[in-house]
């Protein structure tokens, strides 16, 4: 086994600096079979992983909702190590409509089915980290926020988080949740930074804020050292791939950071995890901006 990743917490939890996105594995047209998805999510807990983020929403089809949480789960069960150190997050309030479109529903009954049927995917008497994924404009922010309060209460979820939230909804929800919010999922990357309003205000709240495509999505992730000249530069310099220079930089962002980079290939997710060891300058992280 490996030698502990160093940690950042997710409320009264511990967790791995890189944690894995296992989104990757449940997309129609870019799914790895069962074998490699499963050996993918065991190479992660292996290098020292130990959270796993999902969404119920994660799926090929709308007909197979939770395909992705189902995985997680399988592979789970089929790891030699302490499942019970690992941290499973998922989310609901995302929708499937045929076609592969997405749609939303933040209404209280909406979040309540979705984190019941959540809940017997991951095979799971309660969830570790359970998050709204993305707001409704259709439902008053509070509404929802109320139903995740509700799911903790019931002790159906350990701890609450919000996905796609902007400053406002982060303090508003911390407001309702109080310490049973812990983190915050938006996107984060070179090419994405605008997300920078949300980080500071997890750091004022002590709350996770967690990257999602933090190397620029599934399209482009392999093109990051093209489109970012200073990444490929100081990739070089260190020896290392301009991916594990983006999540080193992202880890020196903040402290609340923790970057959940989507693989479906053990090699790629075994490269991300070397960016809990490097360490960039102040002069570099200067260059990358």
């Amino acid at each position: 086994m490996h030698d502990a990743m160093r940690t950042r917490t997710i409320g009264h939890r511990h967790v791995g600096v890189i944690g894995l996105g296992a989104m990757p594995m449940s997309v129609a047209g870019h799914m790895p079979d069962e074998r490699q998805a499963i050996r993918t999510v065991h190479a992660a807990l292996d290098a020292g992983i130990t959270l796993i983020d999902t969404a119920d929403a994660y799926t090929p089809s709308h007909t197979d909702i939770g395909h992705n949480e189902r995985l997680v789960a399988r592979a789970l069960s089929q790891w030699s190590g302490d499942a019970g150190t690992v941290l499973v997050a998922t989310k609901g309030g995302h929708t499937r409509t045929p076609g592969g479109g997405w749609s939303v529903d933040g209404s209280p009954a909406y979040l309540k089915q979705a984190c019941d049927r959540s809940l017997k995917a991951l095979g799971v008497d309660s969830i570790g980290l359970y998050q709204h994924h993305r707001p409704d404009p259709a439902v008053p922010y509070e509404e929802t926020m109320g139903a995740l309060k509700e799911l903790h209460d019931a002790g159906k979820i350990q701890m609450a988080g919000i996905s796609n939230a902007g400053p406002d909804q982060i303090r508003l929800a911390h407001d309702i949740l109080g310490d049973r919010l812990v983190s915050v999922q938006n996107e984060y990357s070179p090419r994405f930074r605008s997300s920078e309003p949300e980080i500071d205000v997890c750091a004022e709240l002590g709350l996770a804020f967690l990257p999602w495509s933090p190397l620029g999505g599934m399209s482009s992730a392999g093109e990051l050292g093209r489109r970012h000249a200073a990444f490929t530069e100081i990739a070089e310099a260190h020896g290392v791939s301009p991916q594990q220079v983006c999540l080193a930089w992202e880890l020196a962002r903040s402290p609340v950071v923790i970057p959940i980079p989507g693989a479906s290939r053990p090699e790629t997710i075994l490269d991300s995890v070397a960016a809990a060891t490097l360490e960039l300058g102040e002069e570099e992280l200067a260059r990358l901006g």
